[in-house]
């Protein structure tokens, strides 16, 4: 698979492995046999992989590439807003990783210029540890256009890693062509733009090409992180991005299985889980949590809200 150039000195494939699919938020496959996907995918042309803290596969990261480590690009994320707390989550990613540094380190689902600004402190740790080459690249993600435009206003930001399909599910403050156009500001001014929930979480596997291409062929967009779980789905997405059609053979619906977000009969309904449910479809109705299936992305967050687990994406 080729190579693009996501920032100066970053180079990586057009298809970014996308980790959270792996773990506890979703699949739970085990390290292990999450680690043999990712070497899978790595001998089959993907350089890039995309975790967060909260996602759990730090393992499968350093199972499955192991060997091979100072030859993938990955990208980590944290919701650390202060500089102790940073530090603490470098360290963490690097220690679970097993690397010295790590490629591109992200202040996680930021909003607005007014979670940015909140997050000044964070951002200045990630910045000193640019300067020492524990970090190679600083930068943000977002379900929002204010939070690309917040980082349009901010000259540190190397990396945007923005939410945009072609039906703007989870975008939370525009619409696709709103997400594009600052994205395309964004490369103008020279920075790297990998992109997310292309398929919005699985809502567009049955026009999975068309939205694909979609957010692919936007201006900017160097490389697209996509969730998979077994290997006929690596296979696939590696025909996608090489020769631009999936194998005849293979058919999204029947091998991928359609995934949903269930709540357990037993769940208490606290309502925990609705404020961090960026996609706004959960509600607490008459004690029983509500979930509205048109819009949810299938992103996992509230999964990891739910202190008795009786939420899950299956």
């Amino acid at each position: 698979m080729r190579r693009v150039s996501l920032c100066p000195g970053i180079q990586v494939s057009p298809l970014c492995y996308g980790t959270l699919t792996l773990g506890p938020l979703q699949k739970d496959i085990s390290p292990t046999a999450g680690g043999r996907l990712l070497r899978y995918a790595f001998e089959r042309g993907i350089n890039f992989f995309d975790t967060a803290e909260c996602y759990g596969t730090y393992s499968h990261l350093r199972l499955g590439l192991a060997g091979c480590l100072d030859e993938v690009v990955i990208a980590s994320k944290s919701y650390a807003d202060d500089a102790v707390t940073m530090a603490l989550s470098v360290e963490k990613a690097r220690r679970e990783l097993n690397r010295d540094y790590i490629d591109i380190f992200l202040l996680h689902e930021q909003e607005s210029e007014h979670t940015l600004r909140g997050h000044r402190r964070a951002l200045e740790y990630l910045l000193r540890m640019k300067e020492a080459g524990v970090v190679r690249a600083v930068g943000l993600s977002t379900h929002h256009v204010a939070g690309v435009q917040a980082a349009l206003q901010c000259p540190e930001i190397d990396i945007i890693h923005p939410l945009i399909n072609l039906a703007g599910i989870g975008i939370a403050d525009g619409t696709p062509q709103e997400m594009a156009d600052s994205l395309g500001l964004a490369a103008e001014r020279g920075i790297g733009v990998y992109a997310m929930k292309a398929l919005a979480g699985g809502a567009l596997f049955r026009e999975a090409a068309l939205a694909l291409g979609y957010v692919q062929n936007l201006p900017g967009v160097k490389s697209l992180a996509v969730g998979m779980g077994c290997e006929s789905d690596i296979d696939a997405n590696v025909s996608f991005f090489t020769a631009g059609a999936f194998p005849p053979s293979y058919s999204l619906a029947t091998d991928r299985g359609e995934r949903r977000l269930i709540v357990e009969p037993w769940c208490e309904g606290c309502g925990d889980c609705v404020p961090h449910c960026r996609a706004a479809c959960l509600q607490v109705i008459e004690n029983k949590l509500a979930i509205d299936h048109s819009r949810c992305v299938l992103c996992g967050y509230c999964v990891a809200h739910c202190k008795g687990f009786y939420l899950k994406v299956i």
